[in-house]
């Protein structure tokens, strides 16, 4: 995931969510952003990959930012103001970079702390084996 922004994070603000992001390629961060500000993040995507946008606004004024998100043409695929939290799901009609960006632009004294999660492809199954026992199967048996 790349990051990049407007708006005054701050160094050390910078470095922890570039480390974060790189260490574990997270889909899952939590940032501030400042009044007037727009924060946009950046992802490489593969045409026909299911991906999903959640977000929520934790602190700040009346929890809400506005929110988009654009293909690689540039076309918007989501747009939505004023919102406290939201989920979208889509999939990637071409290879390219897609971008989102949180904008906080219409408050004046109130800075905003954003989480969201950004899912790329489907979640790998939790267990590779489905036929083992598990604690369910065990109980089912157990009274039959």
């Amino acid at each position: 995931m790349l990051l990049q922004g407007s708006g005054t994070a701050g160094p050390w603000g910078w470095l922890t969510l570039l480390l974060v992001a790189c260490a574990a390629r997270a889909s899952e961060i939590t940032f501030e952003l400042p009044d007037n500000a727009k924060q946009c993040f950046y992802e490489e995507i593969v045409q026909g990959t299911k991906c999903t946008l959640e977000f929520q606004v934790i602190t700040g004024g009346h929890y809400d930012v506005d929110c988009q998100l654009e293909g690689p043409d540039g076309a918007v695929l989501y747009k939505e103001m004023k919102k406290q939290y939201d989920s979208f799901t889509f999939t990637a009609s071409s290879n390219g970079t897609y971008k989102f960006c949180f904008s906080n632009e219409f408050s004046t004294f109130t800075h905003k702390t954003v989480y969201f999660d950004f899912q790329v492809g489907e979640d790998p199954p939790l267990f590779s084996n489905e036929n083992r026992a598990t604690a369910l199967t065990q109980v089912k048996y157990c009274c039959v």
